[in-house]
């Protein structure tokens, strides 16, 4: 078990996916951060509409509160929230699409004479056409949160 585990993420619309990150996340750690975008920071780089900061992070309050582990949800402005500056961390999960962040972030904790992150991948989850679930997917109404098409 780790001590504590980051994980990182905007969560529009929090779907099966997400909710695969965030149990990873909680039960590999003895404490969780979930760095949550700023709605500013968010709209930097989606195109579809983000849902406001406050609604997002009691959509994720809700998820993460069922799972009955602790927790702590942080906002974030930038592209690596505390991950490039907390000792503590010890872990952070990610999906396989954001891999390359996590090791990014692991170069700049090195510079800075940090340890490095272990780095969990926690494979994409296919919804029912097996191409993966995602937000957007989710918001064009070709599927829903759990992959179901529509």
């Amino acid at each position: 078990m780790f001590n504590k585990v980051v994980i990182g993420g905007t969560f529009n619309k929090i779907h099966k996916g997400h909710g695969r990150i965030l149990k990873a996340g909680l039960t590999l750690g003895r404490s969780t951060i979930i760095g949550l975008t700023s709605d500013d920071f968010a709209s930097r780089f989606r195109i579809e509409k983000i849902t406001p900061y406050k609604e997002r992070e009691k959509n994720l309050e809700k998820i993460l509160d069922s799972m009955e582990k602790p927790y702590k949800i942080v906002e974030i402005k930038d592209t690596y929230g505390i991950a490039t500056i907390d000792p503590d961390l010890d872990c952070i999960v990610v999906s396989e699409e954001t891999l390359l962040r996590a090791e990014e972030i692991n170069t700049i904790r090195f510079k800075k004479g940090l340890d490095k992150l272990t780095i969990v991948v926690m494979p994409l989850v296919l919804a029912d056409d097996g191409k993966p679930i995602s937000g957007s997917r989710i918001n064009s109404g070709e599927i829903n949160g759990e992959g179901k098409l529509i």
